[in-house]
């Protein structure tokens, strides 16, 4: 399962990058607004740290099929390969995603998906991902990582290329057991990325090592004090 960050502050980017193993970074308008000012300054910047072999994922963020067509293509041609175009699982969105597929090699991610229909006619439409709101969908009063496993199961089951990148989480189980049952990808906030690994006894356990080797080694020495 792939580790997405999903923000666009470059500062809270790099600080992620640079503890975890993290295979690209996804926005979308709501992250975007949170930065403020053009959003190509922001998405460039983002894509000079991360490199062009990472991820991004970008919206579009027109309504008529044609304008969204519009859009994906100056997206991609402004930020380069391996930028996939976000676009919601809609009519118009579907449509347009058949407009990529037959025209273009821009890939492109399902948006804003609540049900496992919606995801299924996506990758029935070529997308390359699928994005379930888990936390979104729980607010609605359903469950949020079952409609993930449905649709990790559905694209399994018809022999499906798209893979799910489950979204929108509030506590890192709803990530572990996401993992458990093998979705493509996790799009996480840095706060949550944290959360991954956050535990007392993982600080005890690395406090007590260090105690145990100063007890005998001197205070402040460490491996790189003796030869």
């Amino acid at each position: 399962m792939k580790l997405l960050i999903d923000d666009a502050h470059i500062d809270a980017i790099k600080k992620i990058y640079a503890a975890y193993p993290v295979s690209g970074v996804t926005t979308n308008p709501t992250i975007l607004s949170k930065v403020g000012g053009n959003p190509f300054d922001t998405l460039r910047q983002i894509r000079g740290f991360i490199g062009e072999e990472a991820d991004l994922h970008v919206q579009a963020v027109s309504r008529r099929a044609d304008d969204i067509v519009a859009e994906a293509k100056h997206i991609v041609n402004l930020l380069g390969a391996n930028t996939y175009v976000k676009i919601p699982a809609v009519p118009e969105g579907f449509r347009a995603m058949k407009i990529l597929v037959d025209t273009t090699e821009i890939p492109f991610t399902a948006t804003a998906i609540y049900t496992p229909m919606q995801a299924f006619i996506a990758g029935q439409c070529g997308a390359s991902f699928a994005a379930p709101y888990v936390n979104r969908i729980d607010n609605m009063g359903f469950d949020g990582l079952r409609v993930a496993m449905e649709i990790q199961k559905i694209f399994t089951a018809n022999h499906m290329e798209t893979e799910v990148i489950a979204a929108s989480f509030k506590n890192s189980q709803q990530v572990l057991e996401l993992c458990k049952c093998g979705v493509g990808a996790a799009t996480i906030s840095p706060e949550l990325f944290d959360m991954l690994v956050k535990n007392s006894a993982i600080d005890s356990a690395v406090d007590a090592f260090i105690a145990d080797f100063e007890s005998f080694a001197g205070a402040g020495n460490t491996m790189l004090s003796f030869r």
